[in-house]
C-alpha cells in the first residue's frame, strides 16, 4: 500500500486522458463538420474586388502603340480598423506624417470589421519610411493601382482622367468608363487566430477592356507644338486644331490649348480647362461658313460658280446695313470671287437666291442643329433658337457665319461632306470596324466638286495663298469672326474687338487624305490670313511628308 498515492495519481491521469481523448474524438471525428465550418467562418474573409482598369493607346502610321493611360502601382497609406490597438494615438501620429486632419483619420476607424481603409494615395518615400518606422498596429503602407498618364499633357482633352474613386471624368475616360472599368467580383482571403489578414488568394473580378484611339501620335504631337508656338508668337488666348480623314471620319489629331496634365488634375484652379473646346464650346465661325452657303445654293441650282452680282459695299436689310470687311466695295464679281475675297454681301446674295426655307433646310442637313455624336464625353451643341426665329436679318448674317453658333467639331463634320463627294461622315476617335462607317449624302458629287474648285481658287488667288503647298491642290476657306459681348459674358448687344480666326482646308483637294481645322482665339493679327493659315500650311506639309502623299499636279 506504500505506493497507493502513485497509483491514485496514475489512475486519475488515465481517466483524464480517456475523457480528453474521447472529447477530441467527438470533436474531430463525430462532429468535425460543424467545427470545421465554424473555423472557416472565423478565419476566412470575403469582399468585393474590382479588376484593373483597361489601358488607352494611340498609334502612329506604322501601327506602333503608345500608352496614353495605364495603371501604375504606387504606395498608399492605410489603416485596418479591425486590428487597431490605440485609435487616438494612431490618428495623431498619422495626421502629423500625412498632413491630414485627425477627424478624417478617426472617421476611417468606424468600420470595425474592415481590414483596409485608404487614408492617402501616392505618398512620398519619406512618408512611407516614417509610417514603417512607427510600427503602429493597424496602420501601414501597401501598393495600390493608380491611373497613370505616361504622355503627360499630350491629348489631355481627349483622354480626360479618373477621379479619386477611379471613375472616368471627361474625354475617353468618361465616355468609355463602363468599358474601361474592371468588373467587380468576390474576393476571398484568410486571417490567423490573432485576427491578422494573411493573404487574398482568389477573386472572380475581371479586368477592363483596352482601347486604341484613331489619333496619330506624331500628328497629335506636331499639332500641339504648333499651338504652343501660337501662344508664344501670336499671343492667342486659346486654340484648337482638329485633323480628320474626311472619307472615313477618323480623327487623326485633336489638340487644344490651354491644356493640363491628367496626372495632377487636382492642382488645377480653373476647372474650365478640363472642357474640350472642340466639342464643349460654341462660337460664331465667321466666313468659313460661306462655303456652306455656296454649297446649298449650287446644289439647288439657284447659282453657278460663274453667277455674277454687283457689290455696292453694303446690303440694306430693314434698318440694318451689312458691309464688307474694311468696308471694301468690290463691284461686279462672280460667286467664285465671293469666296476668294470673302465678300459678305456676296454670301447674302447667294442666300437670298436660295430662299429662307431652303437655306434653313441645308443648315439642318449639314448638322448644325444637332450634336456630332462623336465618342467623347460631354458634347454640347447650340439649337440656334435666335436664328430659327426666321428674321430676314438673321438669315442674312448667317450666310457669312455671324449670328449662328456651332462647335469646331460640327464644322469639321460638315466640311467632310464637301471634301468627300457630298457624303458627310461620322467622326470617331476610337478604332472600330470599317463596316460601322455611316455616311449621309448632303449635296451631290457635282456640287461638292464645284465647291472644291472654288475653294482651291481661294488658296490660289484669294486670302489663303500661304496655305499653298507646291505640287498639291489645296482647298480651304478663311474665317475672321468678331466675338459678341454676350459670348464674353458682358450684358450688352453687339460685338467686341476680339476675334476668332480660323481656317479649314483639305488636301489633295480632289482626293483628300486629311482635313484640318485651325481655330485661334483672339490672336495678335488682323485676320486669319496671317494667323491660322500659316499654321495650317505647316501642319499640312508635315502630314504630306509623313504619309508620303504623291503630288496631284
Amino acid at each position: 500500500m506504500r505506493y497507493w498515492r502513485f497509483h491514485l495519481v496514475l489512475f486519475l491521469l488515465l481517466c483524464f486522458g480517456a475523457i480528453l481523448g474521447g472529447r477530441l474524438a467527438y470533436l474531430q471525428i463525430v462532429n468535425q463538420g460543424l467545427y470545421k465550418a465554424l473555423a472557416q467562418g472565423q478565419q476566412n474573409v470575403s469582399a468585393l474586388t474590382r479588376g484593373a482598369r483597361g489601358a488607352v493607346f494611340l498609334q502612329d502610321k506604322n501601327g506602333n502603340l503608345y500608352t496614353l493611360a495605364s495603371n501604375q502601382k504606387v504606395p498608399s497609406a492605410f489603416v485596418s480598423p479591425a486590428e487597431l490597438k490605440n485609435p487616438e494615438d494612431t490618428a495623431s501620429k498619422l495626421a502629423q506624417i500625412l498632413q491630414l486632419e485627425e477627424e478624417f483619420i478617426l472617421s476611417k476607424f468606424q468600420n470595425k470589421d474592415s481590414f483596409f481603409e485608404t487614408l492617402k494615395k501616392r505618398i512620398s518615400e519619406t512618408e512611407v519610411q516614417q509610417i514603417q518606422d512607427l510600427k503602429l498596429a493597424g496602420a501601414g503602407v501597401r501598393q495600390e493601382q493608380m491611373r497613370s498618364y505616361p504622355q503627360a499633357s499630350l491629348a489631355a482633352h481627349v483622354i480626360g482622367f479618373t477621379n479619386q474613386d477611379g471613375e472616368g471624368q471627361y474625354g475617353i475616360e468618361g465616355y468609355y468608363d463602363s468599358k474601361l472599368a474592371g468588373k467587380e467580383g468576390a474576393g476571398a482571403g484568410a486571417r490567423n487566430p490573432a485576427n491578422y489578414l494573411l493573404a487574398v488568394f482568389a477573386s472572380t473580378s475581371q479586368n477592363g477592356e483596352d482601347i486604341v484611339l484613331t489619333l496619330d501620335y506624331n500628328i497629335q504631337s506636331v499639332a500641339e507644338q504648333l499651338l504652343e508656338k501660337a501662344e508664344a508668337n501670336l499671343d492667342i488666348e486659346a486654340g484648337t486644331i482638329i485633323v480628320v480623314d474626311p472619307v472615313s471620319g477618323k480623327i487623326l489629331a485633336l489638340a487644344s490649348t490651354p491644356s493640363f496634365d491628367p496626372n495632377s488634375y487636382s492642382t488645377q484652379i480653373d476647372l474650365g480647362v478640363f472642357q474640350n473646346p472642340a466639342i464643349q464650346k460654341i462660337y460664331e465661325p465667321g466666313s468659313i461658313f460661306k462655303a456652306f452657303t455656296m454649297a446649298a445654293a449650287l446644289n439647288e441650282g439657284t447659282i453657278t460658280p460663274d453667277t455674277t452680282y454687283t457689290d455696292k459695299g453694303f446690303v440694306q436689310i430693314g434698318a440694318r446695313k451689312i458691309t464688307n470687311y474694311d468696308h471694301r466695295v468690290w463691284g461686279l464679281r462672280t460667286m467664285t470671287e465671293v469666296l476668294e475675297y470673302s465678300i459678305n454681301t456676296g454670301a447674302v446674295f447667294a442666300a437670298q437666291q436660295l430662299g429662307k426655307e431652303k437655306f434653313l433646310e441645308y443648315i439642318e442637313k449639314f448638322g448644325f442643329f444637332d450634336p456630332t455624336n462623336i465618342d467623347l464625353a460631354g458634347e454640347i451643341f447650340s439649337r440656334n433658337a435666335e436664328f430659327k426665329k426666321g428674321y430676314e436679318i438673321n438669315f442674312a448674317t448667317a450666310s457669312f457665319g455671324q449670328g449662328i453658333e456651332m462647335t469646331p467639331m460640327q464644322i469639321v463634320k460638315a466640311f467632310s461632306a464637301i471634301a468627300n463627294n457630298g457624303q458627310m461622315t461620322q467622326p470617331y476617335i476610337v478604332e472600330r470596324d470599317e463596316g460601322e462607317k455611316k455616311q449621309e449624302q448632303v449635296i451631290s458629287p457635282k456640287t461638292a466638286t464645284e465647291v472644291t474648285e472654288m475653294l482651291t481658287n481661294v488658296v490660289q488667288n484669294g486670302y489663303a495663298k500661304s496655305a499653298q503647298i507646291p505640287g498639291y491642290y489645296v482647298a480651304g476657306k478663311t474665317g475672321t469672326a468678331q466675338i459678341s459681348w454676350s459670348a464674353l459674358g458682358v450684358a450688352k448687344s453687339g460685338y467686341s474687338d476680339k476675334t476668332v480666326q480660323s481656317f479649314v482646308g483639305y488636301a489633295p483637294a480632289f482626293d483628300p487624305k486629311f482635313l484640318i481645322l485651325v481655330k485661334l482665339d483672339n490672336p495678335a493679327t488682323k485676320t486669319a490670313e496671317y494667323s491660322a493659315v500659316p499654321i495650317f500650311h505647316d501642319l499640312a506639309k508635315y502630314i504630306i511628308d509623313y504619309y508620303q502623299i504623291p503630288p496631284d499636279y
